[in-house]
């Protein structure tokens, strides 16, 4: 290989940190935490990546893009009814995942904060508001195309969908089992199922 090599693996490194702020949060992985997990000094996090906060919102966007992407992945699928039930399955099998922290790293990493850190806080709220959004709009849609019976109030459904989201990440990070997970995705259909056109 020519030239000189690089003194770190940067995306490694953003992986390790990911994982550090997943399991313990934002407020609970400290300089020191991130310097182990990368094991390099703070000095050279500093330098390849600004500051903690940079960091994490980095580590979050490694996440959205990865292991957090199923939702937007699900929410295409042609059919409303598969759409919700895949967003519900894949978030129980990334939520449960072995190996990985446990819950949605975007739900558990910013339960509670510090003043000082309330624009972290806001910029995870708004992940999260546009996850709801995107369920609404999915339902909506699938109004729209008659797919849904008219007057359906699209935004209590999507609203109920992701609070359906956010409690399974929550489930998981008790540990309670991805069978009893998957189990409650069933009950959960009733309310679209009664929704959907001709039901």
């Amino acid at each position: 290989m020519a030239g000189r090599p690089r003194e770190f693996d940067r995306d490694l490194a953003l992986q390790q940190a990911m994982l550090a702020f997943w399991q313990h949060g934002y407020e609970g992985t400290s300089m020191a935490d991130l310097v182990a997990v990368t094991g390099l000094a703070s000095a050279r996090l500093y330098a390849a990546f600004g500051s903690k906060e940079a960091l994490f919102r980095e580590a979050v966007e490694r996440y959205e893009a990865g292991d957090g992407g199923f939702a937007q992945a699900a929410l295409q699928s042609a059919d409303v009814r598969t759409a919700v039930e895949k967003l519900l399955q894949d978030a129980v099998a990334v939520y449960t995942r072995r190996g990985r922290p446990q819950g949605c790293m975007v739900v558990t990493a910013a339960a509670n904060y510090a003043a000082d850190n309330e624009s972290v806080m806001r910029w995870l709220t708004s992940h999260r508001k546009a996850r709801t959004q995107s369920i609404i709009d999915r339902l909506d849609a699938a109004q729209r195309s008659g797919a849904l019976k008219p007057g359906t109030d699209v935004q209590a459904l999507g609203d109920y969908y992701a609070a359906v989201l956010h409690g399974l990440s929550v489930q998981a990070r008790d540990g309670v089992s991805r069978s009893r997970l998957l189990a409650l995705i069933g009950p959960a259909m009733a309310p679209l199922a009664a929704a959907a056109s001709g039901a």
